[in-house]
């Protein structure tokens, strides 16, 4: 995966240091997006799929780790490196407590928080190699697999360039013309109206056999979203 394809989010109630930080990471060829405080941060969250969050605790509002604990209590795994002035003993273990992956105190060095920020991507499967990761699902792209908790998950070439596709486009509505040209290309000349809906029944299954996970949600006149 490509830096660009790497969505970050900032959470620093400094703009100066907020504008720093942005600076650094876009030079680096991320994708970032700014908040100043955590107040529309969970609602970017379900429009979007930010790959890693780099949080201040002294936000207004919320405090950074209250904020981190309420996301893991809603389900949200999103790799969070804490960036703080916080440096007390009791204040790092308090962060890792909350859901915190890494911690770095303020003064701090722009070349270690992208060396740390490399490795916790890393870390999280997210850019070993050309692996894709989104919720729980690790796409491996170069051997076409798919695992789930670290087992291989058998779907065929077509169930995965279906995934992939969502994967690509999470929270999107995507059309059944869209679906039929990306999937299934040059073979569609036999498509059917009912294909796209076997195709995702047979997905679904296989992903999610006992239905808990909801991974999809079907759009009435369009086709579906992964959620």
């Amino acid at each position: 995966m490509q830096n660009s394809e790497i969505e970050i989010v900032v959470i620093e109630d400094e703009p100066d240091i907020l504008e720093l930080l942005e600076y650094h990471l876009e030079k680096e060829g991320y994708t970032v997006t700014g908040f100043l405080s955590t107040e529309k941060v969970e609602q970017f969250l379900e429009e979007e799929n930010p790959m890693l969050m780099i949080i201040d605790r002294n936000l207004p509002g919320v405090e950074g780790s209250e904020f981190v604990s309420r996301i893991r209590d809603l389900g949200y795994d999103i790799p969070v490196l804490f960036l703080t002035a916080r440096d007390k003993e009791s204040d790092l273990i308090e962060g890792f407590d909350s859901g915190g992956d890494d911690y770095m105190t303020k003064p701090f060095s722009s070349k270690e928080l992208l060396v740390r920020i490399k490795a916790l991507l890393k870390r999280s499967g997210i850019t070993s190699g050309n692996k894709i990761k989104y919720r729980d699902l690790v796409l491996d792209l170069q051997k076409r697999e798919l695992f789930i908790d670290n087992m291989s998950i058998d779907l065929t070439n077509l169930e995965f360039k279906l995934l992939l596709t969502f994967v690509k486009n999470p929270h999107k509505p995507l059309d059944r013309d869209f679906l039929r040209d990306e999937v299934w290309g040059d073979d569609s000349v036999n498509f059917h109206d009912k294909t796209i809906n076997v195709a995702m029944n047979r997905l679904k299954k296989k992903i999610d056999p006992e239905s808990k996970k909801a991974y999809f949600a079907p759009v009435w006149g369009v086709g579906y979203k992964l959620l």
